[in-house]
């Protein structure tokens, strides 16, 4: 069925027509400087397609969160876990609810870990909820930065993976992604360049007017005209809206935003005793606490999940069955431990994961424990990162069981964490009689393709007495841990096809 809704009018007074079948299919890029009336086009884009398609948008500053009086729209507060925030997603598409996630009054790196784990669960729904869904981000460079900023590697790297994935890979599990910036320069290119729409308004900067011109496929000298546009007029291109560039006046709109735009008030009379007021302190401001605000400062992502995991019962809603949302089925320990591990075995199964920090394995572990309904508890933190461990570490149930084995996993618990996989790699091979990793195989296990790092880590095992490194005739390695008394197979430390670690299934 083909639809198409008003957006406005065109320079010579018809309506301009945009399809929104078509731009189901291809995307839509919006851009233009504070001003310049973006939000008023999302606002008119959502209002006049609010009959035909289910929407959901991401409000940095709240301010499409009015859509709810007028079109019914369920307002989603984004201070919530993220394992909250992903149930909703999931529940958002199997409902087809249209809502609006609020980030107003989460510092940036909030608003991206928030926004990253709404997409995410949609983008993981089941195949059967797989409907239509107009997904709208405003101010998208803030969640898709063409460079990092002051938010923590980890943050950023989850909301640009969310917005890449909405983008490149949204349009066959029916997202359609609408996507607004202030400026092209500040958004990630691969997240614009996925849109076959454009909306331009108007715009200063050299190098935004030239980007500008050349998604539109305008001449360079034509780019000054970006600089002369009105507020709410916009320069518009692609299969949705037309083959060619027209100008595009945006109409009007029947909701509107908490906040606008500031209006100049004349001053009231200043009174004679002025100074009085002024200077004259009110005695309950020193019955008052001084309150010193100051940036809110990251917290660290372990913290986050350890806190998520804790509020499970928060997260997964009232105890009893609630209408509309099937409850989840009782199970054994046994059914539950298996299906734990199925989905710790599918996670790691992906030849990305080994590259993948803990806490986004974590997260995505979380996502689909809750999508099979898993009962009980969410997993810990750390008992997830020992099971991963454990799990790269390739042990076969034979080696598992022996006393060898349960000396080499208390010997694990000496060192961090992240290197507790390579350790435990090292010592199944020891263990079992096999070559020594090589290089290349020991950073796969750390997570990272440094060889040089691989080497250094053996070297701090080393030094901290818990193995010995040492060569054959051949120049072969050897690694010997003298508490299990049992050393390696000699290996070659430069061998290229070495670098799958075995599953346990092997």
């Amino acid at each position: 069925m083909q639809v198409g809704i008003d957006m406005g009018t065109l320079s010579g007074g018809e309506p301009a027509k945009l399809d929104i079948e078509e731009l189901l299919a291809t995307r839509l890029l919006v851009q233009g400087n504070s001003g310049s009336g973006k939000s008023h086009l999302l606002r008119r884009l959502l209002e006049q397609s609010a009959p035909w398609v289910q929407q959901v948008i991401i409000d940095p500053e709240g301010d499409f969160v009015t859509l709810s009086d007028r079109f019914g729209h369920l307002v989603v507060d984004g201070e919530r876990t993220e394992a909250e925030l992903a149930g909703i997603a999931n529940r958002i598409r199997q409902h087809r609810v249209s809502c609006v996630l609020t980030l107003e009054g989460l510092d940036i790196e909030q608003q991206m870990r928030a926004a990253a784990a709404f997409l995410n669960g949609m983008f993981d729904a089941e195949r059967e909820y797989w409907y239509p869904v107009l997904v709208v981000v405003d101010e998208a460079q803030m969640f898709a930065p063409s460079v990092g900023g002051d938010v923590s590697e980890d943050a950023r790297k989850m909301s640009l993976g969310a917005m890449t994935n909405l983008m490149c890979r949204g349009r066959k599990r029916g997202l359609a992604g609408v996507i607004a910036t202030q400026r092209l320069a500040k958004l990630a290119k691969n997240v614009a360049a996925e849109a076959s729409n454009f909306l331009m308004g108007r715009t200063f900067l050299d190098i935004d007017m030239a980007r500008a011109a050349d998604l539109l496929g305008m001449d360079r000298r034509q780019a000054e005209m970006f600089r002369d546009l009105k507020r709410g007029n916009f320069v518009a291109l692609g299969p949705a809206l037309s083959r060619r560039p027209l100008p595009i006046v945006i109409g009007t709109v029947e909701t509107s935003a908490r906040s606008s735009s500031p209006k100049l008030m004349p001053l009231p009379d200043a009174p004679q005793d002025v100074e009085d007021l002024i200077f004259t302190p009110d005695p309950e401001e020193f019955a008052r606490p001084i309150v010193r605000r100051a940036p809110p400062a990251p917290r660290p992502t372990t913290d986050i999940l350890a806190e998520l995991s804790k509020a499970a019962p928060a997260a997964s809603g009232p105890a009893g069955p609630v209408e509309g949302r099937p409850s989840a089925p009782e199970m054994s320990l046994e059914e539950r431990e298996e299906k734990l591990a199925h989905v710790l075995a599918e996670i790691l199964a992906d030849p990305q994961a080994a590259y993948r920090t803990d806490s986004v394995l974590y997260q995505e572990f979380l996502v689909r424990a809750r999508m099979r309904r898993v009962a009980g508890p969410p997993m810990a933190m750390g008992e997830f990162r020992r099971r991963v461990a454990i799990t790269r570490s390739g042990v076969d149930e034979e080696t598992a069981g022996s006393e060898s084995w349960a000396m080499a996993l208390d010997l694990s618990q000496r060192v961090s964490d992240d290197l507790q996989g390579v350790f435990l790699l090292m010592a199944r091979a020891a263990i079992r009689g096999e070559a020594c990793p090589s290089d290349q195989r020991i950073a796969k296990a750390y997570g990272t393709h440094s060889a040089r790092r691989a080497r250094r880590l053996l070297g701090y095992f080393e030094e901290h007495n818990l193995i010995v490194v040492h060569t054959d005739f051949a120049g072969k390695r050897i690694v010997a841990f003298p508490d299990l008394q049992v050393e390696t197979a000699p290996g070659d430390p430069n061998a290229m096809d070495d670098c799958e670690v075995p599953s346990a299934a092997e």
